[in-house]
């Protein structure tokens, strides 16, 4: 084997996810010399091929079919929607392929070198990339940007090495619409997953080991979800375990363990859904003084800086949330502390969204979260019910809810569950950020007739009545 090319750059960013390229593109804004190294083909990461966006255009698809069926009770009639999954993979893809090829562009137009080709480190200010020709390259670097991300968790008593048997990227490429297919995991990228293919026509059966699905999230905000993907999907099994799979010709056989569940099942095809592993092994971590803690995340500060001196990390591999907006904060928050200036990852409203149908989304302090924590708190509902504009959407099982510091007002937390949830949690996020009062969001004129208007609504239940709602005060 030949000698390795030596180069030398101030900044190497490992992943070119939504953590890797931000950190590069402001590496670069701040005047400093960047290479990002992603081993993909093309930049963008898991959730710009494998995850966030290629999953949000088969749920945009999935609506419509919905909307096309629930439309007989307005007056509107739709023949069965024939489903060309040829062309639904090439819409996908080619939305993955637009957004991909603008950030090429960009790394391009900013000065980023971009390497595809896989990166692991040598010691604190050496990586090596291995290219596809076999060929190797040396790069020393003053500071190390570690975003590698993370990947979809298959224990081994679940991999039997035969393709029905999917993680979320399997599920991703539609092979087919299977007949009857098993979601093992009652999180969101199951539910999400499983609502595509219920309305592409598969039987959906839903396997979760605790007792309510989303665990974590409020049970309010989970239940009109629940309602109707109990309707969507062929069943939902909670407090089951999934004991084995084993591979037929007749389909994949589920061994399952719960009550009033029929203990063995065939299916066509298993989505395995249970959540990500940080990836954390085979970068080179240990050549560094960057430590992993007891679940595979590199252990940062505030400021994303490791034990290391020379290396900071960001995104999924450096703890949870593992979700893309978070990386892409941190990314900032990272090139800053490395520019000098005060910069620090101090956020207390990260968004969590569902993008089912109903979505859910939430941020700041759950009611969950003040239970177990012992936080008083006074929780303010505004159900969609009382809605004008839910009530011409016929969605009307929505509900908006405030936690506020019942001594001061303040909006400590917010939890939404309805259409469009997800766009309007966005307002929150300021919210809570911000330190608003109950009082400066219901002075807050909304416009009229707007989902939004309910977010107003439950700020005057907090300190009064909500205009569309009355509920006599306890004497």
């Amino acid at each position: 084997m030949s000698e390795p090319n030596l180069s030398q750059t101030r900044v190497v960013v490992l992943g070119g996810g939504p953590g890797g390229y931000p950190a590069a593109f402001a590496a670069a804004d701040h005047g400093m010399q960047v290479t990002l190294i992603d081993e993909g083909i093309e930049p963008g990461g898991v959730c710009l091929h494998r995850g966030c966006i290629p999953s949000k255009a088969l749920l945009h698809v999935a609506k419509l079919i919905n909307e096309t069926r629930e439309a007989g009770e307005w007056g509107l009639t739709f023949t069965e929607p024939k489903i060309d999954l040829d062309q639904l993979r090439n819409f996908k893809g080619g939305v993955v392929k637009q957004l991909t090829g603008g950030i090429a562009a960009l790394c391009k137009a900013r000065g980023v070198k971009l390497i595809k080709a896989r990166g692991t480190f040598l010691d604190s200010n050496t990586i090596s990339v291995a290219h596809e020709d076999g060929t190797n390259e040396n790069i020393e670097f003053d500071y190390g940007i570690i975003a590698t991300g993370s990947s979809p968790a298959m224990p081994p008593i679940f991999d039997l090495g035969d393709d029905r048997v999917m993680d979320s990227t399997g599920a991703l490429e539609l092979a087919d619409i299977p007949e009857k297919l098993l979601v093992v995991g009652g999180g969101y990228i199951g539910l999400e997953m499983g609502s595509v293919y219920a309305a592409l026509g598969s039987k959906v059966t839903v396997v979760e080991m605790t007792n309510g699905l989303l665990p974590g999230a409020d049970r309010d905000l989970v239940k009109p979800l629940q309602k109707r993907l109990e309707a969507q999907f062929d069943s939902i099994n909670l407090n089951t375990k999934v004991a084995g799979l084993e591979a037929t010709d007749a389909g994949i056989v589920a061994k399952l363990e719960g009550d009033g569940v029929e203990p063995q099942q065939t299916f066509d095809r298993v989505l395995i859904s249970i959540g990500r592993r940080p990836n954390s092994r085979g970068c080179g971590f240990e050549n560094t003084k960057a430590e992993i803690n007891k679940k595979g995340f590199i252990k940062i500060d505030r400021n994303q800086r490791t034990s290391d001196p020379n290396l900071m990390a960001i995104g999924d591999v450096a703890g949870e949330p593992m979700l893309a907006h978070k990386a892409t904060r941190e990314a900032k928050v990272a090139i800053e502390t490395l520019a000098g200036e005060p910069a620090e990852f101090d956020n207390i409203a990260i968004p969590a969204v569902v993008f089912t149908d109903p979505e859910l989304a939430w941020c700041g302090l759950t009611e969950n979260e003040a239970k177990a924590a012992g936080i008083d708190v006074l929780v303010t509902k505004f159900p969609w019910a009382a809605s004008g504009r839910a009530q011409t959407l016929g969605r009307t099982e929505g509900l908006t809810k405030l936690l506020l510091d019942p001594k001061t007002e303040r909006v400590l937390g917010v939890g939404i569950v309805g259409p469009g949830a997800g766009e309007m949690i966005a307002e929150a996020v300021v919210m809570v950020e911000m330190g608003a009062v109950a009082r400066d969001i219901a002075d807050s004129i909304h416009a009229h007739p707007t989902l939004s208007e309910t977010i107003m609504e439950a700020a005057e239940a907090g300190f009064g009545q909500a205009t569309h709602m009355y509920r006599p005060k306890r004497k």
